[in-house]
C-alpha cells in the first residue's frame, strides 16, 4: 500500500495499492494536469532520489518560511508561526524528511496545520502525524481532502481562532473554504496577513490581486472581490506574505489589499470601446 502523490499539484492520496487513475484537484477547471499526464511518485521516492531538500529562512521574528528545492508541483512555501502557546504551520508542502523535522523541531514543533486552500493540501496528514498537530480546514472545501483523518477539524463559519492570538478568516473566492491568517504580532506589532493565493501579490509588490483560477487565467466576478475587500477590512495589517519567498507586500498592505480590488473591479465594469476599421 502506497500514499500515492500527485507530481502537478502534490497532494497525498489516501493509500492504495494502485496509483489513482486521475487527480480530482488537477481535473478541476482551477488547476490543470500536466503536459505529460498525469503522473505519481511517493515520499519514499522523493526522499530517494536525492534530489530534494527543504529551505528554512527566517522572514522576520516569529515567522519562518519552509520551501522545497528544486520546486516540486505548485512550489508554495510553507510559513510557521511561533508563539509561546504553540506554532502554527500556514500552508503546507509536500516533501518532508528527517532534516527538515529535526529543523523544525528546534523551533519548536507545530501544534497546529491550517491551509489557505485545497492546492496546498499537500501532504498535511504527513506532516500533522509527525508533529502531532490538529489540521484545521474550512468545511466548504472538505471534498478536495484526498487523505481524510481523524488529526482534521473541519470549522465551519467566517472566523475560527488559533492559539498565538491568530485567526483564521474565510474568503472565498479561489475556493469557497479559501481562508487567510491574521497574525496580529507580525510586522513589527503591525500586523501580518499570511494569504496563500486567496489574495495573491503580483509583480508590482505595491498591488495583489484575485483570481478563481491561476493557471487558466479565469477571473472572480467583480461581487466576489468587493465581498471579499469587504471582509478583510476591518483586520488591521501592514504586510501580506503570499504563497512564495519573495511575494510579499512590505508595508501598507492594508491599502494595497483595498485600492487593489477597486482596481479589479473597475476593470471588470469599464467597458472598452471598439475600433472601427
Amino acid at each position: 500500500m502506497q500514499h500515492w502523490i500527485c507530481v502537478t499539484c502534490g497532494t497525498q492520496f489516501a493509500a492504495s495499492e494502485e496509483k489513482p487513475e486521475s487527480c480530482p484537484i488537477c481535473l478541476d477547471q482551477r488547476q490543470y494536469v500536466g503536459h505529460q499526464g498525469q503522473q505519481w511518485t511517493t515520499l519514499e521516492e522523493m526522499r530517494g532520489s536525492g534530489e530534494y531538500s527543504n529551505t528554512i529562512k527566517q522572514h522576520e521574528p516569529g515567522l519562518v518560511g519552509i520551501g522545497t528545492s528544486p520546486k516540486f508541483a505548485i512550489g508554495q512555501r510553507g510559513l510557521l508561526v511561533r508563539s509561546e502557546q504553540g506554532n502554527v504551520l500556514w500552508d503546507c508542502i509536500t516533501y518532508l524528511d528527517d532534516e527538515t523535522y529535526e529543523a523544525v523541531k528546534e523551533l519548536g514543533g507545530i501544534s497546529a496545520i491550517a491551509i489557505s486552500h485545497p492546492h496546498y493540501y499537500s501532504c498535511m496528514v504527513e506532516w500533522a502525524q509527525r508533529f502531532d498537530a490538529t489540521i484545521y480546514l474550512h468545511a466548504d472545501d472538505r471534498q478536495w481532502v484526498m487523505r481524510p483523518d481523524e488529526r482534521i477539524i473541519f470549522w465551519s463559519g467566517e472566523t475560527q481562532q488559533l492559539p498565538g492570538n491568530l485567526t483564521l478568516v474565510r474568503l472565498g473566492g479561489h475556493f469557497p473554504g479559501g481562508t487567510v491568517l491574521h497574525w496580529p504580532q507580525g510586522a513589527e506589532g503591525k500586523g501580518a496577513l499570511l494569504t496563500g493565493d486567496i489574495i495573491t501579490v503580483v509583480a508590482d509588490r505595491r498591488w495583489v490581486s484575485f483570481m478563481y483560477s491561476y493557471p487558466n487565467l479565469i477571473p472572480l466576478p467583480a461581487a466576489e472581490v468587493a465581498r471579499i475587500r469587504d471582509a478583510i477590512r476591518p483586520y488591521a495589517f501592514d504586510r501580506i506574505y503570499a504563497a512564495w519567498f519573495d511575494t510579499i507586500v512590505p508595508e501598507d498592505a492594508h491599502d494595497a489589499v483595498m485600492r487593489s480590488a477597486d482596481r479589479y473591479i473597475e476593470a471588470l465594469q469599464t467597458v472598452l470601446p471598439i475600433r472601427q476599421g
